[in-house]
C-alpha cells in the first residue's frame, strides 16, 4: 500500500520504523525497482550518487508510482540545494554537512515557505507543500550541539553519517570502531529521549536491525550500488565453483 510523507512523519513521530533504501545509481526503473520490493521510502543520492538532478522528476514520480516516498540527500546544506529537489518532486530531504542548531534552522527555513521560512514559491514537478526535513550528524561540530539541534522547531529528524562522522571525531580504523559505535549510540539514545527521530547510515539489513533495536525509527537497510556490486560478486562466485563475496 501506497504511503506519504504525512504517513513517515506520524509514524516516525509515533516510535515505529520505517524501512528504507538508498539510492546512487541513477535513473526512473532503478527507483521503481527499488520502491517496489516493498520500501517506505527511497532516498536518491545527490551528494553522491550517479543521479543527475534533471532526472529527479521523472525518478520521484516512479519511486511514487511504486508505493514509496521519495526523499533526496541534497548535494549540500545550501539555500539552493535545499530547495531545488524540493521544487522536482522530492517529498523530504536528508540534508547534509549540517554544522550546529543555528545552521539546522537555516536549512529547515529553506524547505517552508513564507511566513515559516524563505522558500520560494516555483515547485514544477510533485513534491509537497510540508516536506520532511532531516539534517545530518557527522560533523563534530554538530554533535557538540546536539542537544539544541534537537530542540529547532520544525525539524523531523535527524540521521547519522558514521563514516564522515568517524572523520571529524578522528575515530577512523578498525580499532576505533567500539569508540564510534558508543558514540552512534549515545546519538540514538539523546534523540530518543527528546523525542525526535533518528536513523543512521547502514549498508546491511543485519547493520539497518541493530540500529533500530537501539530505537532508530528511520531505518536505512542497504545501498543499491553496494548490494549490487555484493549479490554480483557471491553469482560470480557461485559460477566459478566458489562462494564468493569478495569485491575487488
Amino acid at each position: 500500500m501506497a504511503i506519504s510523507e504525512v504517513d513517515l512523519r506520524r509514524r516516525w513521530s509515533d516510535g515505529q520504523p520505517c524501512h528504507g533504501l538508498w539510492s546512487r545509481l541513477p535513473g526512473a526503473v532503478t527507483g521503481e525497482v527499488l520502491a517496489r520490493t516493498g520500501a517506505d521510502f527511497v532516498v536518491v543520492d545527490l551528494q553522491h550518487g550517479a543521479l543527475a538532478e534533471a532526472e529527479l522528476p521523472g525518478v520521484a514520480a516512479a519511486i511514487t508510482a511504486a508505493g514509496s516516498v521519495p526523499l533526496v540527500r541534497t548535494r549540500s546544506p545550501s539555500f539552493a540545494d535545499v530547495g531545488r529537489p524540493l521544487d522536482l518532486g522530492a517529498r523530504g530531504v536528508i540534508v547534509p554537512n549540517v554544522r550546529d542548531a543555528d545552521h539546522a534552522r537555516e536549512v529547515v527555513a529553506a524547505s517552508r515557505y513564507a511566513p515559516a521560512g524563505g522558500r520560494s514559491i516555483g515547485r514544477l514537478s510533485g513534491g509537497a507543500d510540508q516536506p520532511l526535513v532531516v539534517v545530518m550528524v557527522e560533523a563534530a561540530s554538530a554533535l557538540e550541539d546536539l542537544d539544541a539541534v534537537l530542540a529547532v522547531e520544525g525539524l523531523d529528524g535527524v540521521y547519522v553519517g558514521p563514516g564522515d562522522l568517524s572523520l571529524s571525531l578522528e575515530l577512523t580504523g578498525a580499532d576505533r570502531r567500539a569508540e564510534l559505535r558508543g558514540v552512534v549510540s549515545s546519538i540514538i539514545a539523546r534523540a530518543g529521549a527528546a523525542g525526535v527521530p533518528v536513523g543512521v547510515h547502514a549498508y546491511s539489513g543485519e547493520e539497518a536491525a541493530g540500529y533500530a533495536a537501539e530505537g532508530a525509527t528511520i531505518v536505512t537497510v542497504a545501498v543499491d550500488a553496494v548490494s549490487l556490486r555484493e549479490a554480483m560478486a557471491h553469482h560470480l562466485g557461485v559460477a566459478r565453483g566458489r562462494d564468493s563475496t569478495r569485491v575487488v
